[in-house]
Formats: C-alpha cells, structure tokens, sequence
C-alpha cells in the first residue's frame, strides 16, 4: 500500500483513532492490507472481519505478533496496538481500496482492467497480468480474491510504482459488482460470457446477465469494453457501453470480432489457432488445455491491445503459459496415466468444456475417465443441469465415468440411463472410497479428468491421484 498517515486511514474510513506506544496521528502506516492475520507482516495494517464462524477480533493478538501495526476494528480490542474503529470493517477495506486507487491514479500513470464473467475470470485475468508484466508493475488478484473482501485486498496492493492493476469481480448477487468495480471505475472492462454459473443465487440467466454488465456501467466513460461477441447476451452489452460513450472491441469466432481465433486444433500438448487482428493473422499455441481457454486468450488479448499492446507481442507472452492456475485443467501424473485436475470451480458450461477437451485429448488406444462431482449454486435447474452433464458424458463416449458425493447422485442416474450401466458409470458415496476404486482400477493409457465445485472438494483427490502416479 501507499505510505498513509494514521490520520489520514481515520479520516478516509470516518474512524475513531486510538493511539498506542509511540504512535502519534502523522506515523505513516504503508504495509500490506489483509483480514487473514497469516498473511500479516512487519507494517501491516489487520482489518478485523467479523463471521458467523470466526471472529477477526479475536485475531488481533496473532496479527500484531506477526507484526501488524495497524487494526481497523468494530470494537476496541484490549491489543497494544493503534486502532481505528469503525462501524463497518468490510465497508472501511473497501473505503480505504477506493482512496488508495484514486491516489494512485491522480498520478496519471495507472491503467487498470476489470473482468467478470460466468466463466474463465480468473484464467484471463492470469493470461492479461502475464501479458501487461512486461510492460511495467502489474497487481493482479491472488487464486480467485473477487469478492468483498478480495477484491479490496487485491487493490490495495498498489503503489506509486504500480502501471496496471487488473481486477476480477465475482458476483453473489445482483449489485455486486457494480459496488466492487465502483471503488475504481476501470479503464477496460472485460466481460466474457454469461452462463449457468451461479444463476441459483441470481434468480435465473437474465439476471445473471444484468449482473455481469453492471461492470460496464462501473467503467470510465470514457473506457472500453471488451466483449465476447460470441456470447448473444454479453454482445447485446454493446448498446449500454456506447451510450456512456465507450468503445467497443469485440472478441470471438464469428466474423463480428474484432479479436477472432479460427483453425483451433486440440491436442493433449495444448490447443493452436490462428489469431486475426487489425488486418494481420498470427499463430497461437496455447499450452493451456482446452480449447474453451482460447476465448480467454482473445480475452487478454484484446484488453491488452486496448493497453498498447501488440498482437504477436501478447500472442508471445501467452504462449509461455503452462497452466492457467493451481486446479484449473492443471496436468499431473505421468505419461502412463495422465490426471487433469480442473476441480476448483464447475458450471455447466465448465463441465462441458472439460469433458469436450478430456474427449478430444484422448488418442483411439487411450481410455477416458471422467471423476465427476456435484455443480453448486444452481437453483432449481440443479437437476436437469446435472442431467445434462450425465448425457453428455455418455453421448462424448467417456468410458468410465466416476460420480462422486450425494449431491451429484442424479448425473450418475442420468448417465446409467443414457446407457452407461454396465460399470461404465459408478457412485461414490465420499473421496476415500473414490480414490480406493481409482487406484485399483487405473491402467497404463488413461487419461483422467476430475472435475467438481470448489465446495465439494475433489481438487483434493485429483491431488492424490496426481500424487499416486507422479
């Protein structure tokens, strides 16, 4: 963070300050930003987060021992160390990101992008900051820090040093990210796509919809939009951007984009395509697997382009990139048997993707095995959506398909339907007895997929497997 006066943290948050040791109003405070008193380091400033679990409060001991100088707090805490109260701890992290970026950026040299989406946020996020890292500083969020309390964290990172700051804004509820992209109005706005993910929460895809493009009425006026014309509804976002006088780049398949990929080739070594660009064609080998992660590279592509960037510079940058993030299609094992563990999150049009690519990577003399478990946040189209996924595998011809946990019981029934009842499908009631089976069952030539939400946990037994054949 910026070096800020204890005053003026007080002032920004509308806080009481309590002064401790030798402290007075004009110490400067400019350490990292955290609700985790783990992450905390000599200089740091701990935001005491209240939950339903655990307390931040009672974290402030721990924070200070690891060298917090600084808590923003609810309530005074009997802790040696200067406090600043609050009524709202999370609203002051977000308060306090808002003042940091627009310091920053009244400096004249900080340029910064946001990127939503029901899908693929955290892959391009991860592809732009790969790209912009050349360029000069880039903060860019840790995993997945895309909600109220990570989204602040992340910019609060920034300095003065600092050129690009790439934000990813997740969304629990329509208004979300209109608060988070509020606190810095990016300069580009990113949106990839709208599906199925989440739209339990938000009460069905339109909405989700509505969500999605509350970060193009968040941007600069006079930003840029960078939409996935490939997608009907993120497309349709082109009005709302050019009536706040935005710009407008277009990125997919079809011949509207700006940003287009054609001639895709998927192997098990990544996936090639051809980039089209302001009037020039490039080749791009993605070593990502998947071809869905080539949206994702126009994506960053685009963005990027928008920052100055060149094409074939972004293209070279990109294609040092092995994986797209811890769990993310990230390959393990051996060339025996190959596990893909993409269990950090899963939407229908996720699941899909991952089993087209487990389908398509897989050579005639291999066998396809698809560890499977539930799809969260779905609402009441959580079972014709994990209906779907059961079809699919079937119809894709997987040829084991191991279905993991009580809640995803239904895609193992719809896959014993579709035809898969000759052992072909099986159900697990828990990891242990999945990775019992897996373990005997595995031979030379398998190619694996494990694929689940993040609350289910199966990025877990993918470890173990990728542990068990490494």
């Amino acid at each position: 963070m910026i070096a800020l006066s204890l005053a003026e943290i007080a002032a920004v948050l509308g806080g009481e300050l309590r002064l401790a040791g030798t402290d007075s109003a004009q110490t400067l405070v400019d350490g990292v930003v955290d609700t985790d008193s783990r992450k905390m380091t000599p200089g740091a400033i701990f935001v005491a987060k209240p939950g339903a679990e655990t307390d931040g409060h009672n974290f402030v001991g721990s924070a200070v021992a690891a060298g917090a100088v600084l808590a923003i707090v609810e309530h005074p805490v009997e802790q040696a160390v200067t406090q600043i109260i609050v009524p709202d701890a999370v609203g002051a992290l977000a308060d306090l990101a808002r003042e940091v970026v627009a310091r920053v950026r009244a400096g004249g040299g900080l340029r910064i992008v946001g990127i939503t989406g029901s899908n693929g946020k955290t892959t391009t996020k991860n592809f732009l900051a790969r790209i912009l890292a050349d360029e000069g500083e880039t903060i860019s969020p840790i995993a997945s820090y895309n909600n109220e309390v990570g989204a602040p964290v992340t910019m609060l990172r920034v300095t003065h040093d600092t050129r690009y700051l790439v934000s990813e804004f997740g969304a629990d509820a329509v208004g979300s990210i209109a608060r988070l992209a509020g606190l810095v109005q990016p300069d580009v706005a990113v949106v990839l796509m709208v599906g199925m993910a989440h739209a339990g929460g938000f009460g069905g895809i339109e909405a989700t919809a509505k969500a999605k493009s509350e970060l193009v009425s968040a941007a600069l006026p006079a930003g840029t939009a960078v939409l996935n014309v490939d997608d009907p509804r993120v497309a349709a976002m082109r009005e709302l951007a050019e009536s706040r006088g935005m710009s407008v780049v277009g990125f997919g398949q079809g011949p509207s984009a700006d940003v287009r990929a054609d001639d895709l080739e998927v192997s098990a070594s990544g996936t090639s395509c051809t980039i089209e660009a302001a009037g020039e064609r490039h080749q791009l080998h993605l070593r990502v697997l998947g071809a869905h992660h080539v949206s994702n590279a126009l994506a960053a592509i685009a963005a990027a382009g928008v920052l100055g960037v060149a094409t074939s510079v972004a293209i070279a940058r990109l294609e040092t990139v092995e994986i797209a993030e811890r769990w993310r299609m990230q390959p393990m094992g051996n060339d025996r048997v190959r596990i893909i563990n993409d269990a950090y999150n899963a939407s229908p049009d996720s699941m899909a993707a991952a089993l087209r690519t487990l389908a398509q990577i897989t050579a005639p003399d291999e066998r396809t095995v698809a560890v499977l478990g539930a799809m969260s946040e779905l609402g009441e189209t959580a079972g014709e959506e994990h209906d779907r996924i059961g079809l699919l595998a079937v119809r894709l011809n997987i040829q084991r398909i191991v279905v993991v946990g009580p809640e995803a019981r239904r895609l193992y029934i719809s896959a014993i339907g579709e035809g898969s009842w000759d052992s072909e499908a099986v159900h697990f009631p828990d990891q242990d007895s999945a990775f019992e089976y897996l373990r005997a069952e595995l031979r030379d030539g398998d190619r694996v997929l494990v694929k689940s939400s993040n609350s289910v946990g199966l990025r877990h037994l993918g470890d173990r497997l990728g542990e068990l054949f490494s």
